[in-house]
């Protein structure tokens, strides 16, 4: 049975590897169909796709778009896409867009509470200056021994209602579906049990996702615990979805799950990889 990683990410977003180093930690872990899946940027691609050739891993181009939909951040995974379609690349310009200014005002919410030089602090884990992100303020904050982990930094500090949460206003749903699928690729909603969303609203965003041409769900995640493996397996078959599978990398020992221990698809599910190989 293939090993197939379909989500994770590198210092080009938010990630503490070069594309390279993920591709190597990603093989070693016994990885056999790998994907690099940066937030709203493509420029690691040609690395990550080369490492993975010296590897002897099969390589899927993706990509990992933050979007809003009913108030509430969501991120779609674009899987087999040209990283040079132009719909593609100028959309992701302009979702990164806003990102340096939303990291300023998280660094003077800090600031409020006694936390001071957030902004320079993380500054020093952001690989790519257009991507700054609050898990590079996470880091920082662990460095600086304001919390002992990093879910323990979004608990307490980096969440709605706490300081230094600063909400962002992304792509839609429509828009992403749109520039995976123009760019050749398939549209993938990442880690949904992870959005707090009721039943009704999590079924309104399966139907609208479909009906626009999404085509999967990640079921077994880091994001996700095994408990809603199998739930998220039979939401798969309800809607017709293809089950996606990945850890979420973003750094050894900081993700949930590491690429070895990430257990396979459940077997009553049909893998989005089903018929590229």
């Amino acid at each position: 049975m293939l090993k197939v990683d379909l989500h994770c990410h590198s210092n080009v977003s938010d990630g503490v590897l070069a594309p390279a180093a993920v591709a190597q930690h990603a093989r070693k872990a016994g990885v056999d169909v790998w994907a690099l899946t940066d937030h709203d940027e493509v420029g690691g691609i040609p690395a990550a796709r080369a490492a993975a050739q010296e590897q002897g891993m099969r390589f899927v181009t993706g990509v990992e778009i933050s979007i809003t939909w009913a108030n509430e951040t969501v991120h779609i995974v674009g899987l087999q896409i040209d990283e040079n379609n132009a719909g593609l690349v100028n959309g992701l310009a302009c979702t990164r867009s806003g990102r340096d200014n939303r990291g300023r005002e998280i660094a003077n919410q800090l600031a409020k509470v006694g936390i001071e030089g957030a902004y320079e602090g993380a500054l020093k884990y952001v690989g790519n200056p257009d991507l700054m992100s609050r898990t590079h303020f996470a880091r920082y904050l662990v460095e600086i021994g304001v919390c002992a982990n990093i879910p323990d930094v979004f608990k307490k500090y980096l969440s709605e209602g706490k300081p230094g949460y600063v909400p962002h206003c992304w792509a839609s749903l429509a828009d992403s579906v749109n520039w995976i699928r123009g760019a050749g690729g398939i549209a993938v909603i990442a880690h949904p049990g992870r959005y707090r969303f009721s039943q009704l609203a999590q079924g309104q965003l399966f139907d609208e996702f479909k009906q626009l041409g999404g085509a999967a769900i990640e079921v077994v995640t880091g994001s996700h615990t095994p408990e809603q493996y199998p739930i998220y397996a039979q939401l798969a078959n309800s809607y017709g979805f293809l089950a996606s599978r990945g850890t979420d990398f973003h750094a050894p020992g900081e993700s949930r799950v590491d690429f070895a221990l990430l257990p396979p698809l459940p077997a009553n599910v049909t893998p989005v990889w089903h018929d590229w190989f």
